[in-house]
């Protein structure tokens, strides 16, 4: 291999760690194209092999194949997302179809897959422990759906099917991020700031400060800065101007109409479902989920749905109330909403996020959230300081287990917006764990960050978004499975969701928010009788946040079941499926179709928006176990949760895991009590 690319030579700094002061943009295509053929070399001498196929020198040498280019590419994705500029950019709409060109090569091999399918048909009578015949299971499952049982055509439509996709997914995310970076919505008076809290004003100053308009307030689309601005200003005007641009990332500029790109991608997707065998893109993406079908899909939330629409009515009524009495208004816009909810809840709740806010100091979180894994998992962490990562905001942390201090992973927490990072929240890997490699994981948020020197405040809600982050950290951190290829959050979508959504619980555990959440000025503890009302507020405007979440999840399982989308319009079929499914207009939907990054920058949560609900069910029935036990930290349940949970990655059937960990099959009872909608 070429020794001169950082990117190709031997990680031997501490920890393994990739080189990041060394690497340039310009050493990603080499990097890649070498990578790459070195993969396709020794996939092809597997494939040639002149021995009879066996587990070790076909499906475990399949398995560990390819090591040079996963530590490329867990550098390339990673530094895609959270610092990207044109010219890395444009590498990224070179290569991503190439990428997907090549693993798709080796999946339509059909000398290799000859090789993995006589491993399959025998895997009973080759002594092979359980873990080992799940690794066979899920490398020949991946081949089938890739098409390895199809016919030569089929497989060459398919890998150009599977290119082009990739190159529309990368320029819809890539539009969609111009869309978010060049974008400000421009305070210019003190009368622009009205009813905005402290923090907020501090951060726009900021934001202004860093884009050259010092002197004025930025606001950007980032959702830190959007949903604060939303619930706190008493200027309507200007509450309907951020949300309309919030709304309308992905359709900003002609040139960057994303509508397009999601006719080619839904077109294109359809054709891939078909040559499958497949009446649907759905019917497709399912065969490798928990739910199997469109229809248990459609059965969760035919529970939720109607009881989400009756509550979110109820409460537009209650807000509609409030807004007439108070500003004189008849009817509720969906810029709105987020404001007098806030008001209401100040009124019935005696609950102010502007009191809130204060006891959630960003550090302290992090803290707080570090001793709930301590308690649980019996892990520390301990920061490594003068490393150089990828950006100074990002702060890497040593993992180690606290009985015996050896080393289970590296962290990285990078936790503030900053133009070039993509919007929302993320987990994602620079190295996997297996057998004898420690994972290193990275945790992405988009906090807006105050002055320099003074704390950064966070909400209630972004306090849960970091414990949900960090889930799925824990996931990935505490992973001990041998292979790489079912290790950590390599699980079935709808289960992933699983550890992130039930980590969100220990955001309110009173034990940790008497030594965290302490007032940013006067470092008092947050008063028991605040985290009490904090806690009877969870299921205070639940109907309009279950609504927001299941019409784009309805959304997207509509439009991947479309019979022929070669003429999909994204915004008349948007209306059309709101009108008719009875979204509210002023509760809106949480992502739009033209920005919808989840269905359409790749496939990971394409007709599987709803795993978060899914995996609501599991996650909200899990935390049951802890409940009826009368303790947060409980250890032999905190052990069982480890071993078939957090530590199984994919070793198992997930619907077992589930089952060894709780005694029994998940409940949706939990799931309607958790949102106040029993």
């Amino acid at each position: 291999m070429n020794t001169s690319n950082p990117l190709l030579e031997s990680w031997d700094g501490p920890y393994g760690l990739p080189p990041f002061d060394r690497i340039k943009t310009e050493h990603f295509a080499p990097a890649l194209d070498e990578a790459m053929a070195a993969h396709k070399a020794e996939v092809a001498a597997i494939a040639a092999s002149a021995e009879e196929p066996s587990f070790a020198n076909t499906v475990e040498a399949f398995e560990k194949s390819g090591a040079a280019l996963d530590r490329v590419l867990g550098v390339f994705f990673n530094l895609t997302s959270s610092l990207s500029s044109d010219a890395l950019k444009a590498v990224e709409l070179e290569y991503s179809p190439r990428i997907t060109g090549h693993y798709t090569g080796l999946y339509l091999d059909a000398d290799l897959f000859r090789r993995v399918e006589a491993v399959y048909a025998k895997r009973r009578t080759l002594a092979l422990d359980p873990v080992q015949v799940r690794l066979v299971e899920r490398i020949r499952l991946n081949f089938v759906l890739a098409g390895a049982l199809l016919d030569d055509a089929k497989k060459k439509r398919l890998a150009e099917l599977a290119e082009t996709l990739t190159e529309r997914c990368t320029t819809f995310g890539q539009h969609v991020m111009a869309d978010e970076d060049g974008t400000v919505i421009w305070l210019e008076t003190a009368a622009d700031l009205a009813g905005l809290p402290e923090d907020l004003v501090a951060a726009a100053a900021e934001a202004a400060k860093e884009r050259g308009g010092e002197g004025r307030w930025a606001i950007t689309l980032s959702r830190s800065f959007v949903e604060p601005f939303l619930s706190t200003s008493t200027r309507r005007d200007l509450r309907r101007k951020v949300y309309e641009a919030f709304s309308a990332r992905g359709e900003m500029v002609p040139e960057r109409d994303t509508k397009p790109l999601i006719r080619d991608i839904l077109t294109l997707r359809r054709e891939q479902a078909r040559l499958h065998g497949y009446a649907s893109f759905a019917d497709y993406a399912l065969v490798d989920r928990m739910a199997g079908k469109p229809e248990a899909v459609a059965g969760l939330f035919s529970q939720v749905w109607p009881v989400a629409l009756k509550r979110a009515a109820e409460e537009k009524k209650l807000l509609l109330e409030f807004a007439k009495k108070a500003d004189g208004l008849d009817s509720l816009e969906a810029w709105d909403w987020r404001y007098y909810a806030e008001c209401v809840r100040k009124r019935d709740y005696d609950l102010d996020d502007a009191e809130v806010k204060p006891y959630f100091v960003l550090d302290n979180m992090v803290k707080a959230m570090f001793e709930a894994a301590e308690r649980l998992f019996g892990i520390q962490f301990v920061e490594v300081r003068g490393q150089t990562l990828y950006h100074p905001d990002a702060r890497l942390f040593e993992v180690r287990v606290k009985a015996d201090g050896s080393l289970k992973g590296l962290f990285i927490s990078d936790n503030f917006a900053r133009p070039g990072k993509r919007s929302g929240a993320w987990m994602s890997n620079y190295r996997d764990q297996s057998a004898g490699v420690v994972p290193i994981v990275s945790n992405n948020n988009n906090f807006t960050k105050g002055k320099p020197g003074e704390s950064v405040l966070i909400s209630f809600d972004d306090a849960q978004t970091l414990f949900h982050e960090f889930g799925h950290g824990l996931h990935g951190l505490l992973s001990d499975v041998r292979y790489r290829a079912l290790s950590g959050t390599n699980v079935l979508r709808d289960f992933v969701e699983l550890p992130s959504q039930l980590f969100e619980h220990w955001a309110l555990a009173p034990e940790l928010l008497a030594r965290h959440a302490l007032h940013a000025k006067t470092g008092e503890p947050i008063p028991a009788a605040l985290v009490e009302k904090i806690r009877k507020t969870r299921t205070f405007n639940m109907g309009w946040d279950t609504v927001q979440y299941i019409g784009p999840a309805l959304l997207d399982m509509a439009a991947h079941a479309i019979d022929d989308p070669s003429a999909f319009d994204a915004a008349a079929f948007e209306a059309s499926e709101c009108a008719r499914l009875g979204v509210p207009a002023e509760v809106g939907l949480r992502h739009r179709l033209p920005h919808f990054q989840h269905l359409f920058t790749s496939e990971a949560y394409a007709a599987g928006y709803y795993v978060y609900m899914w995996a609501e069910v599991l996650e909200a029935d899990a935390f049951g176990a802890f409940e009826e036990k009368g303790d947060l930290f409980d250890p032999e349940t905190a052990a069982r949760l480890l071993k078939h949970i957090y530590a199984a990655g994919n070793s198992q059937e997930p619907a077992a895991a589930f089952r060894n960990f709780r005694g029994r099959e998940p409940r949706i009872d939990a799931l309607l009590k958790q949102r106040g909608l029993a």
